[in-house]
């Protein structure tokens, strides 16, 4: 029950007060932009089984390799993607945790 509270608070409510703090001006539309990253989600539609309560996603889905995680660190240099970075790093992290949690 804790992992979940934490899986979720990570992927939605931290993601709200890093734009609260870093893109106060436009708050709202950066949360929205980070909430959109996860979108990468998607990439667990190509696993079989969908779901694994017991797999760590990372490095096991495409978009959630080492490979796309060096290009979405690499990301955050440019201010245009910079949001879109933060969004998906923090995403990266928090499933991070999780794979902790399993061990």
């Amino acid at each position: 029950m804790l992992q979940t509270i934490t899986h979720y608070s990570l992927h939605l409510l931290v993601p709200g007060i890093i734009a609260y703090l870093f893109f106060r001006s436009n708050w709202k539309r950066a949360w929205l932009i980070m909430l959109a990253t996860m979108l990468i989600d998607l990439d667990h539609l190509l696993a079989d089984p969908i779901f694994s309560a017991t797999r760590c996603s990372i490095n096991f889905h495409p978009l959630h390799s080492y490979w796309a995680i060096a290009v979405y660190v690499l990301l955050a240099y440019f201010k245009k993607s910079r949001i879109i970075a933060v969004g998906l790093v923090l995403h990266i992290i928090t499933d991070s945790i999780d794979c902790l949690w399993m061990r």
